[in-house]
């Protein structure tokens, strides 16, 4: 039977408070350094690698993480979780996100039907109506392709789609699977859509509305704001818009669009990339092929997280480093550093993935708790991340933890010789310098030019960011996020935190204020 404890009263993580704190730069120097890179690693899905080496771990701290694991039963808990139990409490719902790729476990049936079955059907209905678009069976009123498809949507509507449209459009283009170039509004701003809109030929567009509720007021008023832009240019806005949305929603069966897809309230929009959120319109930008081998990379490293051994699951293991960094050594901050240019939204989806999931100072039954939680994530590619906040994780007064994330190939297949090394190379060699510098430091009676090192960090390695690959990175931070809560004893699946600001919004638009919301209003001409 599965318990759920506050992190602080299992035995096992006094074991954990308890274990001497690795130095650093003294394990990392020398050839200390080499065999704890061999050591240190365990194989993810899709020829991926997590390297840990660089971690303020070692054997004593890993055995006390693997006890804990043990007993907070994070193993058992996911089990739990994709078997269909309520684990989001906060909402009472089942957390169904790994059904949209494969079946883990038992059989799901909720509203009265079986759920991979449901997830499967919507893909397959996705599969149908991209490849008649790719074929021109489905055309604009003049019988012409569609060329271009945008998406209309906000938070996990936005983020995930956009990072993995942006991670796999070069390499469409070079394995010629590109079909429709991809273009996303989400920021009520009317500077976002106009921007879009100006950068489009609309005659040959095909928008995506996704909205669950169906009454998400920046996606409706972009979708207003798309309407007339059609109008204007003399078009039928419903020739050109397809939903997705929930069956009960407003926008289900309306005759405004030509085709809805479902989604259901079991998915977090932050953990939605994998359903028909990110489904339509990947499918309609690359294929549905290209968006079945991301499903299938994701299902392998679902499978792995589902291993009961610590150190052979890198999303618990990867997770529960995280954990002793912040509860245990304090460090407030994580980032993401991935060296490749094609995840330059990568790190921003993770942003909402993590705060949105773990950002609570209340346990899953509602109660106060007196230990620290989900850190801080930001990040940037590199290598331009170097010249603009390394200064800091290098020098600065706190330690941030740093993920890296490297690929040994590139994705245009091509490069370029300068000074007896390739770009990629180049760019390879930095993530190492990086990795090696933070962990070590240098000594310098200059003491602008000393670095202390203890700074921690991981590094995920890859062959190439493909679908395959891709899918599996998105999994392993998701189900990283997931045993994380676990472990703090939250429940990652609710937002409450992004309510209160949505009703005070409605409150000044509908001028029912008083008080600094008052004055504010005025200062903006509201």
């Amino acid at each position: 039977m599965v318990t759920w404890n506050n992190l602080d009263t299992l035995a096992s993580w006094k074991e954990v408070e308890n274990a001497k704190v690795v130095n650093l730069p003294e394990v990392m120097a020398g050839e200390n350094g080499a065999d704890r890179v061999k050591k240190y690693s365990v194989p993810m899905a899709e020829g991926l690698v997590y390297n840990y080496a660089a971690k303020q771990v070692d054997d004593t701290i890993l055995a006390a993480l693997a006890k804990f694991a043990d007993e907070a039963q994070l193993a058992e808990k996911f089990e739990v979780l994709y078997n269909g139990e309520m684990v989001n409490t906060g909402e009472k719902r089942l957390v169904l996100h790994h059904l949209t790729r494969a079946q883990l476990g038992d059989a799901v049936m909720a509203d009265g039907v079986d759920k991979r079955a449901f997830y499967v059907e919507q893909q397959q209905k996705i599969t149908e109506f991209a490849n008649k678009v790719h074929a021109g069976e489905i055309t604009n009123a003049a019988g012409e392709k569609f060329t271009t498809v945008v998406q209309i949507g906000i938070g996990g509507s936005d983020l995930g789609p956009r990072a993995i449209y942006l991670a796999l459009e070069n390499w469409a283009k070079k394995n010629d699977t590109f079909k429709m170039e991809a273009k996303f509004i989400s920021n009520v701003d009317p500077d976002d859509a106009a921007a879009v809109l100006n950068s489009i030929d609309v005659a040959h567009s095909l928008f995506v509305l996704v909205s669950k509720s169906g009454t998400t007021l920046e996606t409706l008023t972009n979708e207003s704001f798309v309407k007339d832009a059609l109008k204007n240019a003399g078009l039928d806005a419903s020739k050109h818009m397809v939903a997705v949305t929930s069956e009960t929603s407003p926008l289900a069966k309306s005759s405004d669009y030509l085709a809805a897809f479902f989604m259901d309230d079991y998915i977090g929009g932050r953990y939605s990339s994998s359903s028909a959120v990110g489904g339509a319109v990947l499918s309609l930008a690359f294929g549905p092929e290209v968006f079945a081998q991301f499903l299938d990379g994701a299902a392998a490293a679902d499978k792995l997280a589902a291993n009961k051994d610590l150190l052979q699951n890198p999303a618990m293991l990867d997770a529960l480093i995280g954990v002793y960094e912040r509860n245990v050594l304090g460090h407030l901050c994580t980032a993401v550093l991935p060296y490749s240019q094609a995840l330059s939204r990568f790190p921003a989806h993770l942003q909402q993935l993590d705060m949105e999931s773990n950002g609570k100072s209340v346990n899953r039954f509602g109660e106060p708790i007196n230990y620290v939680t989900g850190p801080v994530i930001f990040g940037e590619p590199g290598t331009n991340g170097q010249h603009s906040f390394y200064q800091l994780l290098h020098q600065g007064t706190d330690i941030i933890p740093l993920q890296f994330i490297g690929y040994k190939n590139n994705q245009c297949g091509s490069d370029v010789v300068i000074q007896d090394s390739t770009s990629q190379q180049k760019l390879n060699a930095n993530v190492v310098a990086q990795i090696v510098a933070f962990a070590c430091g240098k000594a310098d009676e200059n003491h602008n030019k000393n670095f202390e090192g203890g700074r921690p960090s991981s590094i995920i390695i890859g062959e190439q960011v493909n679908p395959g690959s891709l899918g599996a990175l998105l999994s392993h931070f998701e189900n990283k996020v997931m045993f994380q809560g676990f472990a703090w004893n939250l429940n990652s699946f609710d937002q409450e935190g992004v309510q209160l600001g949505k009703v005070l919004a409605k409150r000044v638009l509908a001028h029912e204020t008083d008080g600094a919301l008052k004055a504010y209003s005025e200062l903006l001409n509201i």
